[in-house]
């Protein structure tokens, strides 16, 4: 846990939300994974997800978050006619490995670009 939170503080030092570009924070809990896109310039979340609102979900856990990462980048894409193609990616200081991973693959292949 220490070690998360010294890696999100050595992340979070860089990584900043624009409104061209805002920023999509991840915070993984044992069951599920929760997504929000924010514009930190203005302090305001533009989109929230979690893998509580998919219907039906079913899988493995790193599964239903590629899933997530596929429909929260298809809201993205929708949202005012595209104008949020690139975002910058906060994984919240965990690992870039499991449902983190499975899920920003599931962005990439929705369409959007960080």
């Amino acid at each position: 846990m220490a070690t998360r939170l010294k890696r999100h503080k050595r992340i979070r030092k860089n990584v900043h939300g624009t409104e061209a570009r805002p920023r999509l924070s991840v915070y993984r809990s044992n069951k599920n994974l929760q997504v929000q896109l924010i514009n930190d310039e203005d302090g305001l979340t533009i989109l929230g997800m979690s893998t509580k609102n998919l219907e039906k979900a079913k899988g493995t856990k790193s599964e239903i978050a590629k899933t997530l990462g596929l429909e929260f980048g298809k809201k993205v894409i929708s949202m005012e006619k595209g104008k949020y193609k690139s975002i910058v990616f906060d994984r919240g200081g965990y690992k870039y490995h499991g449902r983190v991973k499975a899920f920003a693959e599931g962005l990439r292949e929705s369409g959007l670009e960080f």
